[in-house]
């Protein structure tokens, strides 16, 4: 590799970085070490393909998606709990508690119905590119969205509207 194709990775990587991190943080169910590993592999993988790579973060985000269901599919477990210990309350921030809520009740989905909700509200794609993405079909992307709604809907009773969580969890 050159060095000017080098440096445009290593751009693309500092700009993107954090956006792509949020994304990974939310597929793994807000485990902060299984999304590192996640945003590391996506990256390495687009790295040994950069120079044919023509929308780099679309690429990126594809091979994330990929990789995550790959490990749901392999049945990839981490040895670890995942305990959210809430820290002493500051100051009233609803903010924060709204994204903390959201965090716990994607926690608590299956990798499968993670990664359709995530794709389908917080990336806002249509359900075409998330069967695309996650290589199933329209119908199954469709009654997975349902069923895991109606699971989030029992799992955090106040999240009221399922897109206006995802729009929220965003900012």
């Amino acid at each position: 590799m050159d060095a000017a194709t080098e440096r445009r990775f290593r751009d693309f990587v500092s700009a993107r970085s954090p956006a792509l991190m949020r994304l990974a943080y939310l597929l793994t169910g807000g485990d902060q070490h299984a999304a590192e590993d996640l945003l590391q592999t996506a990256l390495a993988r687009t790295l040994s393909r950069w120079s044919t790579v023509e929308e780099p973060e679309a690429y990126v985000r594809r091979v994330m998606y990929r990789q995550q269901v790959s490990w749901w599919r392999l049945g990839f477990r981490r040895n670890e709990a995942v305990v959210a210990a809430l820290p002493e309350r500051g100051a009233e921030d609803a903010d924060v508690e709204l994204r903390m809520l959201v965090r716990q009740a994607l926690a608590r989905l299956t990798a499968k119905q993670r990664a359709v909700l995530v794709l389908r509200y917080f990336e806002d794609l249509p359900e075409a590119e998330v069967a695309a993405a996650l290589g199933c079909s329209v119908g199954t992307v469709r009654s997975t969205a349902h069923r895991s709604l109606a699971k989030l809907r029992v799992i955090a009773p106040e999240l009221r509207e399922p897109y206006t969580i995802f729009k929220e969890a965003q900012a």
